[in-house]
């Protein structure tokens, strides 16, 4: 008598049908790639290499609102001009300035670099002021614009100015070595950089003036990075270590103008801006001189009288109309595909990357709101490798510079997003906040205080496997 054909099946069948569960749980995750994972933005992402790699729209803009990200665009990328002027949309530059045009800093969409040595301006590159508040007076005007500004030069640091106005300085940066050493004895020379304001134009500079040193970040995928539902943002911070990883997490409460309400800090170096809008607009009232409806105001401090009296271009400068192109425009910036995340050596790299503790920062994944600004934007599976979130990175990277709730040793966690096509679009490798690390393993080895267990981590790396984390860095 024959049985029955379920009982002649080989038994590791019928016991994964018994526990169907087992083969998962054992799985390793490294293995290969994720499902859509190589769409670092979900369906809005590009397969774009080059040097346009991060000025492309979203994959899933329809063609008739590629024609408003292209309008963004042309304010996005052409100079602004000084008012009095036939072009009436442009004008109102300064009196005084950083640049003319968004894409001076942001160069093709992508991240800024410090100074040369013998450069006359600090393009790309700013550099914040304030002074910290004594009085209860100044405490509560600290605490709506996050610092208190120097009472000459104001919030930032203008290098250039429109004929008739002196600039308010010229930056330079000097550097100091340090030696950091691996395990199996590689040394890597670190860049500490020195700040050096000369040319002062009004007068001295504060003598408690605290400075902070900024590059010009990556514009892609701000509009998803948005587009992540607070509370899913909230759900990582961990303020008290409560869960005792050493890895804390807090998030920013900044001012909202438009809601004239505190709201999560999202975008800048230490989350200091709860919107892109707000982003964009703080960029033309600091970085151009130019006044919005959102920032109503010139950048002039009230010792600068020759600033405050020069021609405007309109109330506002900015019309709302031109605003809301270019934040349809940044909000658009697709962020490219990932280059090949199946490779072995990219698959060993983030083993690593993982198990030195990077993801407890970077976080890998979010999922966007059904609610999204952008129908384009919404519920997208998007890898920014970044929790949004303020990290203590050490008294190596510390600005000393408190911005609302961020102290001077916090930063947000940076997306990785696109890092590997940092050379192809911005034509360097500069990294961290001041661009002092001048390649990817450099920008590692500064990671100080929540993420210096990691960093020690890959000191014990040998050079294959320095080499795959590498690879997998450069493959997001």
């Amino acid at each position: 008598m024959k049985r029955p054909a379920l009982l002649r099946r080989p038994t590791w069948l019928v016991l994964a049908l018994l526990n169907p569960l087992t083969a998962c749980e054992q799985a390793d995750p490294f293995a290969q790639a994720e499902p859509g994972e190589a769409l670092s933005g979900g369906s809005t992402s590009v397969s774009q290499r080059d040097h346009n790699a991060f000025s492309l729209p979203s994959a899933n803009l329809a063609p008739s609102r590629r024609l408003d990200f292209s309008v963004g665009n042309s304010f996005f990328r052409n100079p602004w001009v000084i008012a009095p002027a036939s072009t009436t949309a442009r004008d109102g530059l300064g009196p005084l300035f950083n640049t003319n045009a968004c894409q001076n800093c942001h160069i093709k969409d992508g991240r800024g670099h410090p100074p040369a040595a013998n450069a006359e301006h600090a393009v790309s590159l700013l550099v914040r002021l304030s002074i910290p508040p004594g009085t209860a007076q100044e405490r509560a005007l600290a605490a709506r614009l996050g610092v208190l500004p120097e009472p000459n030069y104001g919030g930032q640091l203008q290098d250039v100015a429109i004929p008739g106005h002196a600039p308010e300085g010229r930056v330079r940066l000097s550097y100091s070595q340090q030696t950091v050493r691996f395990a199996d004895g590689l040394q890597v020379e670190l860049q500490q950089p020195e700040l050096q304001i000369d040319r002062l134009g009004y007068g001295p500079l504060h003598p408690d003036t605290q400075f902070s040193v900024r590059i010009a970040p990556p514009m892609i995928g701000l509009g998803l990075l948005e587009a992540i539902d607070a509370r899913d943002i909230l759900a990582n911070a961990d303020p008290d270590d409560r869960n005792g990883d050493g890895i804390s997490g807090r998030a920013n409460q900044v001012w909202d103008h438009a809601r004239q309400d505190y709201a999560l800090g999202r975008f800048g170096w230490k989350a200091g801006q709860p919107t892109l809008n707000q982003q964009n607009a703080d960029a033309f009232a600091n970085d151009m001189g130019l006044t919005t409806s959102l920032i109503p105001h010139d950048n002039c401090s009230p010792s600068q009288q020759a600033c405050r009296q020069a021609p405007q271009g309109g109330e506002p400068e900015v019309s709302d109309n031109i605003l809301a192109k270019v934040l349809f425009y940044t909000r658009n910036l697709a962020v490219p595909q990932r280059r090949e995340p199946g490779s072995a050596e990219v698959l060993a790299g983030k083993r690593l990357f993982h198990q030195a503790g990077c993801a407890s920062c970077h976080t890998p994944s979010f999922t966007t709101s059904r609610d999204a600004a952008e129908p384009e934007l919404a519920g997208q599976r998007i890898y920014p490798y970044s929790d949004l979130l303020l990290h203590d990175m050490g008294e190596g990277l510390a600005d000393q510079r408190s911005e609302f709730l961020a102290n001077g040793r916090e930063w947000r966690t940076a997306p990785l997003w696109g890092i590997g096509l940092t050379h192809a679009v911005s034509g360097h490798t500069r990294f961290l906040h001041d661009g002092r690390a001048r390649n990817l393993l450099e920008a590692i080895l500064w990671h100080g205080g929540e993420a210096q267990a990691a960093r020690d981590h890959v000191l014990t790396f040998d050079a294959s496997q320095r080499a795959a984390l590498l690879a997998f860095l450069n493959s997001l």
